[in-house]
């Protein structure tokens, strides 16, 4: 028996070798930060099934949401160009710090609605593909957020009422957008949210209608205005390195795969943040109609927040910035 199992082995690996392609199972752990029933985990977990089903099992992706995997937001650039990753979705302006172009999908009101940044995804497209190989990586998909406006106690429906809000914000952006209309910015974790808004710490949130529905705002605010004062974008990246290591086949079908999701997220979303939006109509907020010239004078009050920007930013985003406001017209 001791001589007859190496001989078996030997057999059989030339047999594979030889006779016909043995196929070689590949299996890779992907990281997603958010909770399991976030749109972005779920969504991950949706391709990675695609995956498996158009490589017949050959490629399978094991998605670990939550952090599971201990990496943190804005390392996970550096965690998939050096391999510890295979594959990870990140949210792009949180990686903005090694790469500053990516900054441009949150900077205050440059897109002025969802389709915008929808514009706004393709025309970056070649941009971000080409900082990702920078990195190692390529891109497989880019998804986004519902766009982020502002829940409130009293209805506001000009750049006068925002003055003395007592906000909280998320991102530095969102700061700064507080501050230029005459308001005060706190940056709460949002687990203080709720009680802050209850004792009176806060009077106002900027966060998107997925996240008023988690923090069940009709029991605490009243009034919804979608401001989109950013709408951000997450992508899903995966090591060039894994990924030129993977046959021909299946490194078409995880291209394939990618183009399809980032199809089927974008639908997704829109439709997930007008399903949100109207239960908490549903449950007591009320949302409220925004005037073009209150927009305008949103943007016109935060143009030194993207000109500043624009100022320290490379070549490639002034490039990106010129050729998206020349797509809106603007």
């Amino acid at each position: 028996m001791k001589k007859f199992f190496p001989l078996a082995i030997a057999i059989l690996m030339f047999t594979c070798f030889a006779a016909a392609p043995c196929a070689a199972k590949t299996t890779w752990n992907a990281n997603s930060v958010w909770p399991p029933n976030n749109h972005h985990s779920i969504g991950l977990n949706d391709f990675a099934a695609l995956v498996k089903t158009k490589t017949g099992g050959d490629l399978d992706i094991v998605v670990n949401s939550g952090g599971a995997l201990g990496y943190k937001g804005p390392e996970l650039l550096k965690a998939v160009r050096d391999g510890l990753l295979p594959l990870s979705d990140m949210l792009i302006s949180g990686v903005a710090g090694d790469a500053r172009i990516f900054q441009i999908v949150t900077l205050p009101f440059l897109m002025k609605d969802f389709e915008e940044a929808r514009l706004m995804s393709k025309v970056a497209r070649p941009y971000f593909d080409k900082t990702a190989a920078k990195w190692k990586q390529k891109i497989l998909y880019i998804a986004p957020w519902p766009g982020a406006g502002l829940w409130t106690k009293n209805k506001i429906a000009t750049l006068d009422d925002m003055k003395d809000l007592k906000t909280r914000t998320y991102d530095k952006n969102g700061a700064l957008v507080v501050k230029a209309t005459g308001g005060t910015p706190y940056a709460l974790p949002f687990s203080e949210v709720y009680s802050s808004l209850a004792t009176g710490l806060i009077d106002s949130v900027i966060t998107s209608t997925p996240t008023a529905v988690d923090g069940k705002f009709w029991e605490v605010l009243n009034y919804f205005q979608q401001l989109n004062i950013t709408i951000a974008t997450d992508m899903v990246t995966v090591n060039l390195r894994a990924f030129n290591k993977l046959d021909p086949k299946a490194q078409k079908a995880l291209v394939e795969a990618g183009q399809e999701m980032e199809e089927i997220m974008w639908k997704k979303v829109a439709e997930l943040d007008k399903q949100k939006e109207r239960l908490c109509n549903e449950k007591g907020i009320e949302t409220v109609p925004v005037s073009d010239e209150f927009m305008k004078q949103l943007g016109a009050i935060t143009e030194d927040i993207r000109a500043e920007w624009l100022k320290k930013a490379p070549a490639d985003a002034k490039a990106l910035y010129k050729e998206f406001m020349n797509k809106v017209g603007r």
